[in-house]
């Protein structure tokens, strides 16, 4: 169902359907539309940085060549010198509830571990949203808190339930492999 799944860059003819995703709240998804942002921003931010690197960066989830939506994370500082990553996914509406958001997650959980020095990755979703809380646990994610009235969407405050892992509770099948990790080097 998701052999051949991987995560790529964003290429310039990804934007336009990112553009799209953001414009249409069926196509974000009822969980992750805050309203009309600035579509300006993703070809700003890819223009300097084809949207990798800094404090927020973003790949493609995509399986034998065709895009199926998206995966970003975020650095949060937590003190002096350290920091986690929050991340977030959002699939085009044809894609959802197969299994890709737990696959794209798990290879991303993977990425992050395996090419940053962090040692905690979360990711939060709403209350309500009861299939991404079955994706994080079946990727492998630790229910951690409830976060109460944390985020507004749609005219009211929402519960938000934290997910956390921490690089030791990594599954030993979602262990990166050496071989990989040292062909990227």
């Amino acid at each position: 169902m998701t052999e051949g799944m991987r995560l790529r860059p964003v290429t310039e003819p990804d934007l336009n359907r990112l553009d799209e995703m953001f414009a249409d709240p069926e196509a974000i998804g009822v969980f992750n539309w805050g309203g009309f942002t600035d579509q300006t921003s993703w070809r700003k931010r890819w223009s300097e940085n084809q949207l990798l690197g800094g404090d927020k960066s973003v790949l493609m989830v995509d399986l034998d060549g065709a895009a199926l939506g998206f995966v970003s994370w975020d650095r949060l500082r937590t003190g002096q010198t350290s920091f986690v990553y929050e991340f977030g996914i959002s699939l085009w509406p044809q894609h959802r509830g197969k299994g890709h958001g737990t696959a794209a997650q798990r290879l991303l959980t993977r990425y992050l571990f395996a090419n940053e020095p962090v040692h905690r990755i979360q990711a939060r979703t709403e209350l309500g949203n009861i299939g991404e809380q079955r994706a994080l646990e079946k990727a492998g994610f630790v229910r951690e808190a409830v976060l109460r009235e944390y985020y507004f969407r749609d005219g009211a405050w929402r519960d938000e339930v934290l997910y956390r892992m921490l690089r030791s509770e990594l599954p030993v099948d979602h262990q990166p492999d050496r071989e990989a990790t040292e062909d990227r080097r």
